[in-house]
């Protein structure tokens, strides 16, 4: 008997020991658990600046390039043969008058023109000189002192005026918004502006290249050379509109997407899909998508993702 209580004791005593290691195993098991289970605190992942809509004014544009070209050239010729050029009076550059001697004739010359009747002794002032038939500037040269004439040879050509004017290339799409009279500011290579306004405009346009063309008067081409590169914008719109803009590091591209991401009250990120319009310097007209008092991240956005969270500072 003695033996057996022993041994029933031994036994309690065993079974009570694997249960406390049990439970001990179970209460760790129970904790790694509870400790994985536990949420995580959300930590912000980039301080941002934060931005809303604007209302601004500005003037629908378009944008071309092109080249300053005279306004008209008229091309001097000799009307008679057989004259020897005795001084070539003007340069290339020279302003001059309308009526004003370019060139002369040989005295030799011309009496052997008038022996042989075919000028009269009463036209020699006339027939023995070349006038200017307009003022502006003379482009080109071509008279030589010494050469004979030829009839129809080309001896200078005057830029009329001295006017220069822009001719701006550009679609079929692009001209259709184009009205005469229109205004526009052209810039030149070294950042002169000049104010213009649309001489005439191209009914047709090149079928190799696509581009047509339009003539912008230049009232101020003082210090201008023709066929200088230049660009310019002309006013569409025809003033200033209302419209509300935001900076362009605010608006994003993904794809054909355009969006921005708006910064909610719980100061996590939301991508809201807009609709862009023209842009002006380093600002983008919104149209579509979003509130005047929504707040956008103004840059950075492309470091955040659908609901990352921010801390937005003020500045």
């Amino acid at each position: 008997m003695r033996i057996n209580i022993k041994h029933n004791h031994l036994f309690l005593k065993i079974a009570l020991s694997g249960l406390v290691l049990a439970g001990g195993t179970v209460g760790l098991v129970g904790t790694s658990q509870a400790e994985l289970a536990a949420p995580s605190a959300s930590r912000p992942a980039l301080t941002v600046r934060t931005t809303t809509l604007r209302e601004d004014k500005w003037a629908r544009t378009l944008a071309a390039n092109g080249s300053i070209m005279p306004w008209q050239e008229a091309i001097i010729s000799a009307q008679v043969q057989g004259l020897r050029i005795a001084e070539v009076k003007v340069s290339i550059g020279d302003h001059v008058q309308q009526g004003e001697v370019l060139v002369t004739f040989d005295n030799f010359a011309r009496d052997n023109l008038t022996r042989s009747g075919n000028e009269s002794g009463s036209s020699l002032p006339t027939q023995g000189r070349i006038v200017s038939p307009d003022s502006g500037v003379i482009s080109a040269v071509n008279a030589n002192v010494g050469s004979m004439l030829q009839p129809g040879a080309e001896l200078f050509r005057l830029i009329r005026k001295g006017r220069l004017e822009w001719r701006a290339e550009l679609t079929a799409e692009e001209l259709m918004l184009l009205r005469k009279g229109m205004g526009v500011e052209v810039t030149m290579s070294e950042g002169r502006v000049i104010s213009g306004t649309v001489r005439a405009i191209s009914p047709s346009v090149n079928p190799q290249t696509r581009f047509g063309y339009a003539l912008v008067t230049l009232p101020d081409s003082a210090g201008i050379i023709a066929g200088a590169f230049a660009s310019g914008t002309f006013d569409v719109s025809g003033g200033k509109k209302n419209l509300l803009s935001l900076p362009q590091s605010a608006v994003m591209q993904r794809g054909s997407m355009t969006y921005v991401l708006i910064v909610g009250r719980d100061k996590h990120v939301h991508e809201r899909a807009v609709t862009v319009g023209q842009r002006n310097g380093d600002r983008v007209q919104i149209k579509q998508g979003l509130k005047a008092d929504e707040p956008v991240v103004e840059s950075g956005g492309a470091f955040l993702t659908e609901g990352d969270v921010v801390q937005v500072v003020k500045g």
